[in-house]
Order: C-alpha cells, then structure tokens, then sequence
C-alpha cells in the first residue's frame, strides 16, 4: 500500500519508498525488520543527544502530565518563563528578550519582521528590505526563501512570487583566516551597504557556517567585520543560528567565536535536542526598546499557536542541562578531532580527482564534490555499510550526534572516505 504522507525534496516519479523507522537510541535508529543505521546527520542536525535520551524522555512525560499546551498569548507558564532565563543567560551579552515560534524558518520569519518594524517605529519607513549573502539558506517559508541564495538555491521557481531583497557576496576567506584574508570579503559587503543602507532594514547571515548552502565556513573575523560595518550604516544583524547554535561550531554559540552580540539572534533545531519542533529569536535591549510605545504600531504582530508550547519549553530545558551537565564541549572536541584526522589529514582523499575541498569545523565535516554526480547513489551504498548519509547537491556532509562515539565516528568517516577511495 503505498503511503500518503507527501516527502519533503521528492520526486514523485522516481521516488521509492521511505524506510519505516521504529525506534532508536543513542545514535542509531532502526527500522521496520530491525536494520540498524547509524545517522551521520542527527536528523537534519537536530537530534544532538541521539534517540531516547532518558533525561528527554522524562522530561516530556513529566510535563506532559502537568500542562501540555496553552495559548502565550496573555497568558504564561513556568517553563517559558524558566527557558527564557536561561536563554539569556547563555546567549551573548546583551540578548536580553526571547520571542517563542515553532520552527527555525518561522523564527527567521519573526526576526525579518522583528528588523523591518523596528525601523518603522523609530521613523524610518524606507529601511524595509533585508540583506542576504550568497549561499545563504534561511528556511523555507515565503518570507525566508527572499533571503536564499537567488541563484544556486533551491527556491528559483518562486522568484516571480518572492518579494525582492539584496544580497553580498558570500564569504570566501576560511575560518582560520587572518584579517587580511577577510578584507576582500568585508569590502564587498560594505559596497553593498553603501549603495542600498537607505532601504536595509537588516544584514542577514548564517555565522561561520552556512549549512545548506553548500557548507561554506568562514573566519570569525567577517563576523566582527559585518558588526562594525552594520553599526556604521544603521542596519541591524541578524544571526542564524538555527544549524550552528548549541555546539555545532566547536563554541556553544558561533557568535562566540567572534565575540560579537547581533541584534537578534534565531535557534532552533539543537534547541530542543530535536524531541519537539521549537524556536526562540532573541533581541538586545536596544531593539526591544523600540516597541515600548503608546501607539497601536508599538504591539509586535506576530503570534504562532504554539509558541511557547510546555513541552517543548520543558525538554529545551533539558537539552540545555544535559548539554551544560556532561561535557559536550569536550565531546565536540573529541569529534573534532577524528574528523580532522579522518578526513583534512587524508592525503588520498585530498587528492582524489572528483574531491574539490574538504572542511571540517567543530562537529560538522563535509567533502565537497566537483559535480554532484560524484555523489549519486552515495545514500544507498552507506546504507548498505550501516550508515544513514543524505548528501547535499556536491556535498556529502556529517553533522553526527554529540553523544557518537570515537569508533562511531571512525565508521562514518570510513564510509565518507570510502565512496571516494575504497570501492
């Protein structure tokens, strides 16, 4: 019987169908008929503690005898209240005020409108565009599909529906770059900015790492550089750090490899350790001031039905002391560690004809492919090897579980190297 749950990036046609999953723990799942897979990407980079983290679980059943839902809207409970405590407390300085949505793109969505209302109430109507980098991919609702990459994106077929917004050249300097690597970068995002500044409500940006994008990782110095740049032209700065926040970059946040505080920043994915959909777009004072007013414009017109919902608040809370209470620094160190032996210190992967690059920055490594045809049917045969791998166009990536262990990691490195190297 076939089923009629419609797939995300499918093609009907040619698609075949999906493997049951059943359950999982620690960083496999497993499926109908009991083949056990270890996923090399947590579940779109969600899933950082691996499947049926007991202290998770426990947590959403506790709550869930307690409150699951009720509406934020004049109303409040103590587990969001509780999260956006501890938000704050370990987000950069300054970020001082958490608005709750139920996904990254919606998250996204509430800081564009967040960035465009906030030049409204403070006189300046014209600054109602955004400005994206090249590369970018933010979400895809409609709203944050104008601000992916218009051209090697996934969203071309909307162009003619998205509204029109600018864009920078993305970054190309490379994490471990000096500042004058960045200059280059810096000068065409200040071109930009001098020519549009008037109409930019604020600068968008995925830091150090724009995930779907391509895998593209960049110096902690363009980040210090835009900050300064959108100081000197009003423009506000947004951080992304829906794939990047909580670890993934080596730093909890990768804001803080730069020591930089945006206006606002976006989370989700690793927010909630991927047990329930979540999001929180933090704003510093200086923006949130803004809405204090006695007009009807000064109210914020954004509120999702589950916004703040209990449960996900209460396992977010969990996440994070899980996250705090058993060294996930030191276990993103560790993975950091193989991947570079693995992948950036194999000379024969480096050198194989359809590898163009190889990066690795905190728990993410990717091979970039010349020709996304190097990577065709690359899915099948980890699968066959006991490994769960969805590439990206030309690149085939790992963002693994926090919690995958040294020999783990070995075997999806093994397996990445291996579609290149050993077949």
């Amino acid at each position: 019987m076939i089923s009629p749950v419609w797939h995300p990036y499918a093609h009907l046609k040619t698609q075949r169908p999906a493997p049951k999953v059943v359950g999982g723990e620690g960083p496999r799942f497993t499926l109908e008929g009991g083949e056990t897979l270890l996923d090399a990407t947590c579940s779109w980079w969600c899933m950082i503690h691996g499947y049926a983290h007991p202290r998770l679980v426990a947590a959403i059943r506790e709550q869930a005898g307690e409150l699951c839902h009720v509406m934020l809207g004049g109303l409040t409970h103590e587990p969001a209240d509780r999260l956006a405590r501890e938000l704050v407390r370990v987000t950069p300085e300054g970020l001082n005020h958490v608005f709750y949505s139920d996904s990254g793109s919606v998250g996204m969505e509430v800081a564009m409108k967040m960035a465009v209302q906030y030049h409204q109430l403070r006189g300046r109507p014209g600054k109602h565009r955004l400005l994206s980098l090249m590369k970018a991919y933010h979400g895809d609702t409609a709203g944050c599909m104008a601000v992916c990459d218009p051209e090697e994106g996934m969203h071309s077929l909307f162009a003619g529906y998205l509204p029109r917004h600018h864009f920078a050249p993305a970054p190309t300097a490379p994490f471990d770059a000096e500042p004058e690597a960045v200059a280059a970068d810096l000068a065409a995002l200040r071109e930009v900015l001098e020519r549009h500044h008037r109409e930019i409500a604020a600068l968008l940006m995925e830091p150090l790492l724009q995930a779907a994008g391509g895998l593209n990782m960049t110096s902690p110095h363009y980040l210090r550089g835009a900050r300064e740049l959108c100081d000197e032209f009003d423009v506000l700065l947004v951080f992304d750090e829906v794939a990047t926040g909580f670890g993934r970059t080596g730093r909890m946040f990768a804001a803080d490899h730069a020591e930089v505080t945006p206006d606002i920043m976006v989370l989700s994915k690793g927010l909630t350790g991927g047990y329930l959909g979540h999001a929180a777009t933090l704003a510093t004072d200086r923006v949130h001031e803004a809405f204090v007013g006695d007009s009807p414009e000064h109210a914020f017109m954004h509120g999702p039905t589950f916004m703040g919902n209990p449960l996900a608040c209460r396992v977010a809370l969990e996440s994070l002391a899980v996250f705090e209470e058993e060294d996930y620094p030191g276990k993103i160190a560790g993975l950091n560690r193989v991947l570079r032996e693995e992948l950036m210190d194999d000379k024969a992967l480096a050198a194989h004809p359809a590898v163009a690059d190889v990066r690795v920055l905190g728990a993410t490594a990717v091979i970039e492919a010349y020709e996304a045809a190097d990577l065709v049917g690359v899915a099948d045969w980890a699968r066959t090897q006991g490994i769960w791998l969805r590439p990206i166009g030309r690149w085939l990536y790992t963002m693994p579980a926090y919690i995958t262990t040294e020999a783990d990691m070995r075997r999806i490195t093994d397996v990445m190297k291996g579609w290149f190297l050993a077949r």
